[in-house]
């Protein structure tokens, strides 16, 4: 909250996650990042299904 408050009038849209133990951070603070990037992508119009220069690299057999 405090970094909102220093931005101001800067600011356009925030995303406030919880304080949590050191240990599970990584994992909970992972959830909104990864929703950012999806609609970050959907609202450039790129297809989040199968994006380019990403490689089939595992086989079945």
């Amino acid at each position: 909250k405090e970094g909102i408050a220093r931005a101001g009038d800067k600011l356009w849209h925030a995303v406030e996650v919880p304080p949590a133990d050191p240990l599970i951070a990584p994992i909970l603070y992972a959830i909104p990042v990864q929703l950012l990037a999806y609609y970050a992508a959907i609202a450039k119009g790129t297809d989040v299904d199968q994006p380019r220069n990403l490689a089939k690299s595992v086989t079945v057999e």
